[in-house]
């Protein structure tokens, strides 16, 4: 029987002493890390505060126009006697505000020191956090101290705005308020916002001796920063009663706030026992309504929200299917099945290019524009032309020729690679050239200039690519747009003969029959001007033209700069040569390295090529062996020269250069076209 009375008494000494080390509980301090029993016994609450399973002191829910209270229920004697002098006291707490709007939401929080713990409730319309009665503030007969967290603008507490901080001493109105804030380390002032939701820590400190007031707030687990919010000097021993009590108030108006308090501590005498932060209670679920949202609920909008991302994802991508489809919508006519193989997708050409991006643009003409791009699966580099407004009439005939001719396959050529048609536009691909053309080498200072060894391995490429086209091949080709820009450089310098937009095919021993003048000014042949029928010398006659522009670094027409008139190259070079040396045409940007012999066979060739007389001029089989060397230049002298072209009335190209200052019908007829 003793043994079990002592067993009981030890069991409530011990449990005695644990409450007393848990809460360090007295009548001149106390500390709750949460709020949970058997420490709650000392709390009194009022209105529609209440205390939570998870230990949060909630002074108000989701309701509106409500009051709550919550006050530790035994006295604290702040003064020895009733004419005595305040002692010191500290306080801190951690508060969270979560508010129905960021701009709209309840009143506040207000820490009490109140002369009793059932404060009268105040009548909610007129917004004083749910303490006291408003006449009785403006009698300044209260007898209390508290710190405001204002959430609201109350013009009659003198508030600065909705977010505030104030000190208020024997009424609601502040003695002093700031916004909400604190000064870091580096003594930046960093903004608050009450209201946000988020957990914030408060200190309140009162020095009995100096009378000095120190309000500090910072974010949660921020070490107490160490100049204040808000101070004021103030001798509170006017206003408090030898015993008082503690707590804390808040009220909702037309919009709710949940007001929380998670921990908190107090001491007289000294400072405020340190909140152990990571024993707080945490958030609880989500209030609306005035009840919590159940796990099935959550569970049911966030499904909600995962099958409507989906229908949207799947609206999504079948109007991008559709949009894409439509955009590389291609139709095959059955004139096309024979070409099939050669007709390339329009999906992969723009892929390819980037959308035709500028950024891809390596040139452009009159018959279209050229673009680099990269095709997607074998990322072999490509140049692609876009042929814009091509008439339908002898569409099918055209594409049969550019086909034939891509079967074509010659070193110095630049390979046709296929051809896609879509709506109204013709997209020739050819296999992309890394050096780009050679007109830029030839006018353009910012790149490099080419020495003659690089120029003669050039012209002797075009030469033979030009031999095959009117000999060697099972058809005869006349390009019809012979010129620098359509002569390409590979990665080794050496000549290709590229675009073959104009190109015609015939049979050997047949004319080709065209419908009009198609080429670039300073390469048509008088013949070809005269008679509008491209052949075989007309393509001899653009060569030779060629052959001087290489040789001269000059383009095939200049324009006097003074006079307006313009002068051709070929009429240029004759008269350089008239005068007694033709080297003096050749560039002066070639150096001293070079051929002499070479240049001045290059010099007069180009002037035999573009003569007048198409019979004068010499084949591609002939120009192969002058430029290989396997045939001697014929020995011409310029009277000879001049001579044929007096007999023809076309004297220094005159016949051409009337083409100019002639009738501009004639003019009209003539389509100009480049790269």
């Amino acid at each position: 029987m003793f043994v079990k009375l002592l067993t009981i008494v030890f069991f409530f000494v011990s449990l005695f002493s644990q409450l007393l080390k848990s809460s360090s509980q007295s009548l001149d301090n106390f500390t709750y890390n949460g709020f949970h029993p058997p420490l709650t016994a000392n709390l009194t609450l009022q209105g529609i505060a209440s205390v939570t399973p998870e230990g949060l002191l909630q002074l108000t829910d989701t309701t509106r126009h409500k009051t709550g209270q919550a006050f530790y229920n035994q006295p604290i004697r702040f003064k020895d006697s009733p004419n005595g002098t305040v002692f010191s006291f500290s306080t801190t707490f951690v508060f969270s505000i979560k508010a129905m709007f960021r701009t709209l939401s309840g009143h506040g929080i207000a820490f009490v020191v109140a002369p009793n713990f059932v404060v009268p409730v105040a009548d909610s319309s007129f917004e004083h956090l749910g303490l006291f009665n408003p006449n009785m503030a403006r009698k300044g007969t209260n007898d209390t101290f508290a710190v405001a967290l204002n959430t609201i603008h109350n013009a009659e507490h003198s508030d600065i705005n909705d977010n505030t901080i104030g000190i208020d001493i024997a009424g609601l109105y502040s003695g002093k308020s700031l916004p909400a804030g604190y000064w870091n380390e580096t003594g930046q002032f960093i903004d608050l916002t009450l209201n946000s939701g988020d957990q914030m820590q408060v200190w309140v400190d009162y020095d009995g001796l100096t009378h000095q007031i120190d309000v500090t707030i910072a974010p949660f687990n921020h070490d107490k920063p160490i100049k204040p919010l808000v101070s004021s000097v103030r001798d509170l021993s006017l206003v408090l009663l030898q015993d008082m009590f503690v707590g804390f108030s808040s009220e909702t108006g037309s919009a709710w706030s949940e007001h929380l308090v998670f921990g908190w501590s107090f001491r007289l005498k000294g400072k405020a026992p340190p909140l152990d932060l990571q024993r707080l209670p945490k958030f609880p679920e989500l209030q609306y309504g005035g009840g919590a949202i159940s796990r099935l609920a959550v569970l049911f909008i966030v499904m909600l929200i995962i099958t409507l991302c989906f229908i949207f994802s799947i609206i999504f991508r079948v109007r991008f299917f559709l949009r894409r489809r439509k955009k590389f919508a291609e139709k095959l006519e059955d004139w096309e099945t024979e070409f099939k193989k050669n007709r390339l997708k329009f999906k992969d050409l723009y892929y390819a290019t980037k959308g035709f991006k500028e950024k891809n643009l390596l040139g452009s003409g009159g018959f279209g524009s050229v673009y680099k791009g990269v095709m997607p699966k074998t990322e072999n580099e490509i140049a692609v032309k876009r042929v814009s407004d091509q008439s339908q009439q002898g569409l099918k005939e055209f594409v049969s020729e550019i086909v034939t001719i891509g079967r074509m396959s010659h070193r110095n050529l630049v390979p046709l690679l296929g051809y896609c048609r879509r709506k109204k536009e013709l997209l020739l691909v050819y296999e992309y050239m890394p050096n780009g053309s050679l007109d830029k080498y030839l006018y353009n200072s910012s790149e490099a200039t080419l020495n003659w060894q690089q120029r003669i391995t050039i012209i002797k490429g075009v030469a033979s690519a030009l031999f095959f086209l009117h000999d060697d091949w099972e058809q005869v080709v006349i390009h019809r747009d012979i010129k620098a820009s359509n002569v390409l450089l590979d990665a080794e310098y050496n000549g290709r003969l590229g675009d073959f937009g104009l190109a015609r095919l015939c049979g050997h021993g047949t004319d080709i029959q065209t419908t009009h003048v198609a080429g670039t000014w300073g390469y048509l042949a008088p013949d070809l001007m005269r008679t509008g029928k491209a052949t075989t010398a007309t393509d001899v006659f653009a060569f030779g033209v060629l052959l001087l522009e290489v040789a001269c670094g000059r383009h095939p027409i200049e324009i006097d700069n003074e006079s307006g008139e313009r002068t051709l190259l070929k009429d240029s070079v004759f008269g350089v040569w008239s005068e007694g040396n033709i080297l003096d045409a050749k560039d002066p940007n070639l150096g001293t390295v070079y051929d002499q012999r070479e240049v001045e066979m290059v010099l007069k060739l180009g002037l035999l090529c573009s003569h007048s007389n198409p019979q004068a001029r010499p084949s591609m089989r002939q120009v192969l062996h002058y430029l290989s060397g396997d045939a001697m230049l014929p020995d011409l002298s310029p009277l000879d020269l001049l001579g044929s072209e007096m007999m023809l009335g076309t004297h220094h190209g005159l016949s051409e250069i009337g083409m100019f200052t002639g009738g501009s019908s004639m003019v009209d007829s003539v389509l100009s076209v480049g790269r």
